[in-house]
């Protein structure tokens, strides 16, 4: 008999049927116990190829259900709202577990030190080496964060439900860096970063530029307290189509 699941998890995506496969098989080789009966929410954008599909074919396997999406902050809160676990995994679809004991760590951590919100680091292992670098200095910038403002992209952000939907949620206006946006008013001793990583690609970096994607970056650190800049469209969810 499979324990009962603490988690939900919600994966906004659009467009994902080459790389979905990827996210939930690795999901599926996660040494978390309860995986079986963990919820996890395919929030789809009104995808045109066959990630829903895709999504839907892993239910012998998974309990997943494909819902409404949008921008991935309505996506994300979207499937939050449905939640009725103590935590909830927001993912990307384009990332994959490659440690099969991540899930479980991070939740281990969450309930071991009462946190908020549990996030983990990003390797690009089938990209160039300014990518590599440039994923470096993400990681480094999270891990400096802990001390002031906590810094998590949505790759991999496991919130306390309540804690999540006292912050408000993602915030569905914003353009560009929800996830940035949300993690910030995280307190300090709330937040950590669970060893280990999820691999991602190079795909953001090829499609925008790199230099492009490091000035936006910059400008992110440079406006943090001026929202406004967040409510721009900055072409970022362009290259993701």
């Amino acid at each position: 008999m499979n324990a009962m699941s603490e988690l939900t998890i919600v994966i906004p995506a659009k467009n994902e049927a080459k790389l979905i496969p990827h996210l939930l098989t690795s999901l599926l080789l996660q040494d978390y116990e309860p995986m079986p009966t963990t919820k996890v929410y395919l929030a789809d954008a009104n995808s045109n190829d066959a990630t829903p599909e895709i999504a839907r074919s892993y239910r012998r396997w998974l309990d997943i259900e494909v819902i409404a999406g949008g921008l991935p902050s309505v996506g994300r809160n979207a499937g939050a709202r449905l939640a009725c676990t103590p935590y909830v995994l927001f993912i990307d679809a384009d990332i994959e577990l490659s440690d099969p004991t991540l899930v479980r760590r991070a939740v281990e951590l969450m309930k071991r030190k009462n946190l908020h919100c549990v996030t983990t680091n990003i390797a690009c292992p089938t990209g160039s080496a300014w990518d590599r670098i440039l994923y470096s200095g993400n990681n480094l910038m999270q891990q400096l964060s802990r001390v002031y403002k906590p810094f998590s992209t949505g790759m991999f952000m496991l919130f306390d439900r309540a804690r999540f939907h006292a912050l408000g949620g993602f915030h569905e206006q914003a353009l560009y860096a929800e996830d940035y946006l949300l993690s910030q008013k995280v307190a300090p001793r709330r937040f950590r970063i669970v060893s280990g990583c999820v691999l991602t690609t190079n795909r953001r970096f090829m499609k925008m530029g790199h230099f492009k994607l490091v000035r936006l970056f910059l400008n992110t650190a440079l406006h943090t307290r001026n929202e406004s800049f967040f409510l721009r469209d900055h072409q970022y969810w362009h290259s993701e189509t």
